[in-house]
């Protein structure tokens, strides 16, 4: 067995080893493999912590499913009485990481499978399985799983876990489901996942995984300043759970900033309690105030909200007036449209005499329904303009092969309000997300929600149109802590918000605005 003195050695390689490495893939590549190495610090951090929870001297059979080039395991050396680590597994899909990990921790208690962790067979009895297992999965989202994979992967977490993942789960759910297989009665389970998993949709039965099948133990929201990874921009969690079903009156750590040991914010909430909440992250604020849903006014009473239309290619579809004249786009198949919210210096878009927006310079989207025979005939400088999106291959991109035709768009009629997709912290204003007051004829790009107000709403802003203004007001007065508690966060403090995050959000403040003798139907009657 190595010595620290030669373990701290090999380390240091590691550290130059993984850096070369990384340097030869394409930053892209390894995005969309989700090969992000996890900081020896954290990972230290994290062994520390397995080592504070698990019995003093424990015999540790030790799994990582993603290895890597063994950041873990380096901290499992360092951390742990090298007598107590009776046997280490790694799995690592990549040759050029797997191989080095080979090379690098020779003579020690470790094997290394260059394979793919969840195409393998779990070892039988339970005592040939991990009683330690600490994992930072590939972090590939859905999009990138060929559908065949994906087929597979649901199937093996059916077979583990009882459980349907939903197929908009990233790659890192289907690895720590199909790892309950792997864990003998009372493994302890630490995973390095991104913190999305705690608010979206399809982490709803992995987070009832957490709370009926596992004991979850702890689960550590790190700040979104504190971005753990360089080469990712994701807002990172580490859950600890053991492999033993949770008692009744079970109660949960949940944890926020700082580290592991010496977190900002720390409180308990039992299972029964966790299982009630829909979005798990809003309990990691100070200022959470737990109202039944069934008690709040919200948005979503009053607005329709979609997200704005997806391209596929703004730099072809989304022209400006020079390029109009360049390539003589008929005027027939332009659309008005809003530029990004970074080049939108106000939140009020004011209109000329034609009714487009007040701005220079003025941008227009291409769309176009007609089919290509009819383009070609009748309309030869479109044709033309589209041959050179054809000759950029633009027609092979996924959301235009998706279109018929091709060069057709979304349809989405100008909102009056608009509400930015993402955002960071505005050090002035404090606000991580803009509503705008669109007075103009623009529809607006995926950047935007666009909040449509529904039928009752829409005859009383047509009745007395200065409400129009008032509401706005009132959608700038919601608190920003109440936006980002609905929505998401990603490393680097970056917020976004779905159509249906800002549905929910409270909307009390909107009422005391609306004319009870023009407005008449009842609250609850906006959600049909």
């Amino acid at each position: 067995m190595k010595s620290l003195e030669e373990i701290s050695t090999i380390e240091l390689q590691r550290l130059k080893i993984q850096s070369q490495i990384d340097s030869k893939k394409a930053h892209l590549d390894r995005n969309k493999l989700g090969q992000f190495a996890t900081p020896s610090l954290l990972a230290k951090d994290i062994l520390e912590y397995a080592k504070s929870i698990l019995p003093p001297n424990i015999e540790i059979t030790f799994l990582d499913p993603a290895f890597g080039t063994g950041s873990f395991y380096s901290a499992l050396l360092n951390t742990f009485d090298t007598s107590q680590i009776v046997e280490a597994v790694g799995y690592e899909i990549d040759l050029d990481y797997g191989q080095q990990a080979i090379n690098l921790w020779a003579d020690t208690p470790l094997e290394v499978h260059i394979s793919d962790f969840t195409k393998a067979t779990p070892p039988e009895p339970d005592t040939l399985k991990a009683n330690l297992l600490i994992c930072n999965p590939p972090y590939v989202r859905h999009h990138h799983i060929p559908p065949e994979i994906k087929s597979e992967l649901k199937n093996k977490v059916k077979l583990a876990i009882g459980l349907n993942l939903s197929g908009l789960s990233g790659l890192y759910c289907y690895f720590l489901c199909i790892s309950h297989k792997w864990m003998r009665e009372n493994c302890l389970a630490g995973w390095l996942i991104p913190s999305e998993f705690m608010d979206v949709n399809y982490g709803r039965l992995l987070r009832k995984y957490l709370l009926d099948s596992v004991t979850l133990i702890h689960v550590h929201l790190f700040d979104p300043k504190d971005v753990q990874f360089e080469d990712a921009l994701v807002s990172s969690a580490v859950v600890w759970f053991k492999n033993a079903k949770p008692s009744l009156d079970h109660k949960i750590k949940l944890t926020y900033g700082g580290s592991l040991k010496n977190p900002k914010n720390m409180k308990l909430v039992s299972n029964n309690d966790l299982r009630k909440i829909n979005k798990w992250t809003s309990l990691f604020s100070r200022n959470y105030c737990n109202i039944p849903d069934d008690e709040q006014v919200k948005l979503g009473n009053f607005f329709t909200i979609k997200r704005g239309i997806a391209t596929g290619a703004n730099e072809f579809f989304i022209l400006t007036s020079e390029k109009i004249d360049t390539y003589n786009i008929p005027a027939e198949f332009l659309v008005p449209i809003l530029p990004n919210p970074r080049k939108l210096k106000t939140d009020e878009v004011e209109v000329d005499s034609t009714g487009y927006p007040d701005l220079i310079p003025k941008q227009f989207l291409l769309s176009c329904d007609l089919p290509e025979y009819v383009v070609k005939n009748n309309y030869p400088s479109l044709w033309n303009y589209l041959q050179v999106g054809i000759e950029k291959e633009i027609n092979r991109r996924y959301l235009c092969r998706h279109r018929s035709p091709w060069y057709s768009q979304e349809k989405r009629p100008p909102a009056p309000f608009l509400c930015t997709y993402m955002g960071r912290k505005n050090k002035n204003s404090n606000k991580t997300f803009r509503f705008i007051l669109n007075n103009s004829k623009s529809t607006a790009s995926n950047v935007y929600l666009m909040l449509y107000p529904k039928p009752e709403l829409d005859r009383l802003f047509k009745k007395e149109p200065n409400m129009v203004k008032q509401v706005w007001h009132a959608l700038n007065e919601i608190v920003p802590e109440t936006l980002v508690r609905e929505g998401r966060v990603y490393g680097g403090e970056l917020y976004k918000l779905e159509p249906k995050e800002l549905a929910s959000t409270p909307a009390e403040i909107i009422l005391p605005l609306l004319n009870k003798k023009v407005f008449q139907t009842r609250i609850d009657d906006y959600s049909k």
